[in-house]
């Protein structure tokens, strides 16, 4: 009887529910990202990805890839996190068990579908994909095969808003072309090293032998990945433990021995570490530095904000106040920041910024604001008494641009303010999902 994976993706996840909450948004390139311009992407809807922006680019690139016409959108972690949780609802009104890898993917093996031909998989999966379209207004994509890495492979191929099976007597025949790097666990490392030998596909992996791949990737590794190459799966679908921590790390081939050195390394490693903390969907309390010195001495140093938060300048702000420099230990070998205590709810912050703040680091005291500035943010969820809820679209000048709808409304209408007005309000943005019933159910 053959075993059926699957593996969901939600398509562009973040975008999509940006168009889905901001139907103006619809068909247009966004890019969630922030609006300021730094940092980087943390997605990017198709019209984006047809231009060559993507997740984890350079905010500024990606929006010059794109043009005049990208729309840069402020990242609303709630809203995610409530989307992903309706959603994984519905799946799991249908399956058993899902080994949720992320905010939007997971892997199924639905015990009906065991020794079901491929056409009754394609249709389960197209069954569940039209639930989810239908209950939350997102978009997926399904693959399937015998193990984890076709279903895998299988979703890609579905992308976007498909289902792609791959039929056991198949697999081979798809996989084998692919290039090597496609199989799970690939890195830019091991790739090097078979492309030195000539392997440059999952076919010409699959026909080493056993021998040559533990020789080249070690006894471990070397066999997990030459198996997968020859179409053998079998790790088992299961629930996944929830991370108690994230983190990046990074050796230096050459010793650090700069302030300037160090200051990129601790930027890389956070900004990895953050794009790991934004799949989790999760916010971090604690924030730790690690440096092993080039005399392998380790040390580790860590700070505990009174709040979670998944906002980058915070975190990689605490970075820096906890990293040390060559003149005070000497030359740097490795650096790595980590995330931990991960919370769900990540709590708003009326003075991020105080958290941000160089002046931290010699223990000045921040000058206390007694009232918030006059000012909206753009891409801000607001509310007004008679239009209802809506999203700054643009501010300046002391005037305010906002246009109200959500998810329900339909493409909304654009209404100007002065920038005080006492009638408008800031709001919660899971208003923008309309979803009233589920969520008063959820809370």
């Amino acid at each position: 009887m053959q075993r059926w994976v699957l593996h969901i993706d939600m398509d562009a996840f973040y975008a999509s529910v940006e168009q889905l909450t901001r139907p103006t948004l619809r068909g247009r390139p966004v890019l969630v990202a922030g609006v300021s311009g730094r940092g980087v992407v943390a997605g990017a809807s198709y019209e984006a990805r047809r231009f060559g922006a993507r997740s984890a680019m350079p905010t500024h690139q990606a929006a010059r890839l794109v043009g005049f016409s990208a729309v840069l959108v402020a990242p609303r972690r709630e809203v995610y996190v409530a989307a992903s949780r309706r959603v994984f609802q519905l799946i799991a009104t249908r399956v058993d068990v899902v080994e949720q890898l992320s905010i939007d993917e997971a892997f199924m093996e639905p015990a009906e579908l065991v020794g079901a031909t491929p056409g009754e998989v394609r249709a389960w999966a197209d069954d569940l994909r039209r639930l989810i379209r239908e209950e939350t207004g997102l978009p997926s994509s399904i693959g399937a095969g015998t193990g984890k890495q076709y279903a895998k492979i299988g979703s890609g191929r579905a992308k976007p808003d498909g289902t792609f099976v791959i039929p056991g007597d198949r697999q081979l025949e798809i996989l084998h072309p692919m290039p090597v790097r496609e199989l799970w666990g690939v890195g830019p490392v091991t790739e090097g090293r078979l492309a030195q030998i000539g392997v440059e596909t999952i076919g010409d992996l699959a026909a080493l032998s056993e021998r040559e791949v533990e020789i080249l990737l070690g006894g471990t590794v070397g066999p997990v990945l030459w198996n997968l190459a020859r179409g053998i799966d079998e790790r088992p679908v299961e629930p996944r433990a929830e991370a108690k921590s994230i983190s990046a790390e990074y050796t230096y081939p050459r010793d650090l021995t700069t302030h300037a050195d160090v200051d990129a390394a601790v930027v890389r490693a956070a900004e990895s570490a953050h794009r790991r903390l934004l799949l989790d969907g999760r916010g971090s309390r604690t924030i730790t530095v690690k440096l092993r010195m080039a005399d392998f001495r380790i040390e580790s140093r860590s700070a505990t904000l009174p709040y979670a938060t998944d906002n980058l300048d915070t975190l990689q702000s605490a970075a820096f106040r906890l990293v040390r420099y060559p003149e005070e230990v000497g030359p740097i070998r490795l650096v790595g920041v980590g995330f931990s205590g991960l919370e769900e709810a990540r709590q708003d912050v009326l003075f991020p910024e105080l958290d941000q703040r160089p002046e931290l680091e010699h223990h000045v005291e921040p000058r206390v604001e007694t009232a918030p500035p006059v000012g909206w943010r753009a891409t801000q969820d607001v509310h007004h008494p008679e239009f209802g809820h809506g999203w700054v679209q643009g501010a300046g000048h002391g005037r305010v641009s906002v246009r109200f709808e959500t998810r329900a409304t339909g493409p909304g209408f654009t209404r100007t303010f002065a920038e005080d007005d006492p009638a408008l309000q800031p709001a919660d943005p899971l208003a923008s999902l309309a979803w009233d019933d589920w969520l008063a159910e959820e809370h």
